[in-house]
């Protein structure tokens, strides 16, 4: 009697490793895939990633940071050989779901973090408006608080007044400099 069922059909599932061996589980299951011949069954496998912008020594670099850390997705239909072939990988600890059954991911959450993935250049979000106080974390400025007094969305810098002297004097800044009071 199998315990595995194809009654989903083709779906994604999120697997769960050991944190930080990620990119070495979907290498290890692709030759897996390979090598055992089951790419009837399991068709993708994925580390979804993003790009950030953080600050280093006060520039700014892009970064790519895993979405879901500790977490592999595969397009796959769950069989019992299919089950078997991703569940015995090294360094897969399970399929998230409930017992030994997984539970397939819904496609909205599958189409949102491919959108999420298929960004080019990391977009700047900007939540502060003219007008609020900010504290500056970074910077020549740091441990200062002042006033913002531009936004300047499309190059994601930001002008606040500080008060040097007893006078208000304008900084431009990087949005990630700063933080909202």
């Amino acid at each position: 009697m199998p315990k595995q069922t194809s009654e989903f059909g083709k779906n994604w599932y999120a697997i769960h490793t050991y944190s930080g061996y990620e990119d070495a589980v979907m290498r290890n299951l692709k030759q897996r895939i390979e090598s055992m011949g089951m790419d009837d069954k399991i068709f993708n496998v994925l580390v979804p990633i993003e790009k950030k912008i953080k600050i280093k020594n006060g520039k700014r670099r892009v970064i790519e940071e895993k979405i879901y850390p500790g977490y592999v997705l595969v397009e796959m239909i769950v069989t019992d050989d299919s089950w078997y072939v991703v569940r015995n990988t090294p360094r897969v600890t399970g399929f998230v779901g409930a017992g030994t059954t997984p539970t397939p991911l819904s496609q909205e959450e599958i189409d949102d973090l491919l959108k999420r993935m298929g960004q080019e250049e990391p977009k700047f979000k900007i939540e502060v408006a003219v007008g609020d106080p900010v504290k500056i974390n970074d910077g020549p400025f740091k441990d200062f608080d002042g006033k913002v007094a531009e936004v300047d969305q499309e190059r994601g810098k930001i002008k606040v007044l500080v008060n040097v002297f007893g006078r208000d004097t304008p900084v431009e800044l990087d949005s990630l400099q700063i933080k909202k009071l």
